[in-house]
């Protein structure tokens, strides 16, 4: 098995069966993607704070707690102030980046709360603050604007790389289709952006197949960072109807880690997000994430307030303590495995600036 790791390429079917190990051969696979991580990217973990803008969403994907049909759902939108505050209360404390996240809303009135937004935040902390975007699919004209203004990322999940897989989770009414999604990431990467995507792993009539092709998709598309994570469900939502077909949460946790390691041996210079889901699933799957080739966490900041209104999937994870204590116990809990938080630094993604060199 070792012999295939250290391979410069990996076919299609050989991810499938890497996809497959148990046991030592799968922690052979985590180590060795350690070992790829701590060569290109070092022990620094990379902090992105989270800031839940809106979940008033124009999707109605059948996955998602906050599709626009979910009644249940309460709505919300920050202030400007409160993203603002957030955004200052961020920067003082460290983080080197934020992440700014949304519901889908093409409205003029959102897409110039966003450029504000990016503006202002690049204005109060002296450039220093690095900016992803996470706001769905935009004209090329907003994607070209709020980068113009100073935004550095933006992550646009393809979900799923099968485009039988992605009508399958998501209404045949106009709003959705897999081919304006991957318009909408050729656009954000003719941008100039430091571009992410990522996709939900252990779906119901999901394959190890396609988890292959999600991973080459990815590496085909010469990304910049990736978010995945478990597919986990919510209760208000149709794909709910399916759950008996799942795999278990364990399962479900596995495979993430593998396609986390496996994604980092296929691109090794990239930036990796350890995501909220894992969480769900083993309360140390974060820390799990970052030993399997992981290098970014993404702690929350929205307003505690909002945060559970924010409401994606069952049973997520919402801290008891204060976000100060929450990044204090993340800190130890990342130098008892040898990794240390890149404070004050974007931590910008190696892969993006070795192609523009």
């Amino acid at each position: 098995m070792l012999e295939v790791l250290q391979k410069s390429k990996l076919s299609k079917e050989e991810i499938v069966t890497l996809l497959s190990l148990v046991g030592d051969d799968r922690q052979q696979l985590f180590d060795h993607a350690a070992k790829i991580k701590r060569q290109q990217t070092g022990n620094t973990v990379w902090l992105r704070g989270l800031i839940e803008l809106s979940n008033v969403c124009e999707k109605d994907c059948y996955y998602c707690g906050i599709r626009c049909s979910n009644k249940k759902a309460v709505r919300y939108s920050l202030s400007h102030d409160e993203v603002m505050q957030a955004v200052t209360q961020a920067h003082e404390k460290g983080y080197g980046s934020v992440a700014i996240q949304s519901g889908e809303n093409s409205s003029k009135d959102f897409t110039q709360k966003i450029n504000k937004i990016v503006l202002d935040s690049k204005r109060v902390t002296n450039g220093e603050i690095g900016i992803t975007l996470s706001c769905g699919e935009q004209s090329e004209e907003t994607y070209r604007r709020w980068f113009e203004s100073g935004a550095d990322r933006y992550l646009l999940r393809i979900e799923t790389s099968s485009e039988t897989l992605y009508k399958r989770l998501h209404p045949d009414n106009g709003m959705h289709s897999y081919h304006k999604r991957l318009k909408a990431l050729e656009s954000l990467r003719k941008t100039g952006y430091q571009l992410g995507t990522g996709v939900m792993i252990g779906l119901p009539f999901q394959t190890k197949e396609m988890l292959a092709d999600d991973l080459l998709f990815m590496k085909r598309f010469d990304i910049d960072m990736c978010g995945m994570g478990p597919y986990i469900e919510h209760t208000n939502t149709p794909l709910f109807a399916f759950r008996k077909q799942l795999p278990s949460l364990t399962e479900r946790f596995s495979l993430s880690l593998k396609m986390v390691s496996l994604l980092r041996i296929l691109m090794p210079d990239i930036n990796i997000a350890a995501t909220t889901a894992l969480q769900v699933i083993h309360k140390e799957g974060r820390e799990q994430a970052i030993l399997a080739g992981a290098n970014v966490l993404m702690p929350n900041i929205t307003p505690k307030q909002y945060r559970d209104d924010y409401f994606l999937y069952n049973n997520k994870p919402v801290a008891s303590q204060s976000d100060d204590d929450e990044l204090a116990a993340l800190e130890q809990r990342l130098r008892a495995i040898d990794h240390e938080i890149g404070f004050f630094r974007q931590g910008n993604s190696l892969h993006f600036y070795s192609l523009s060199t």
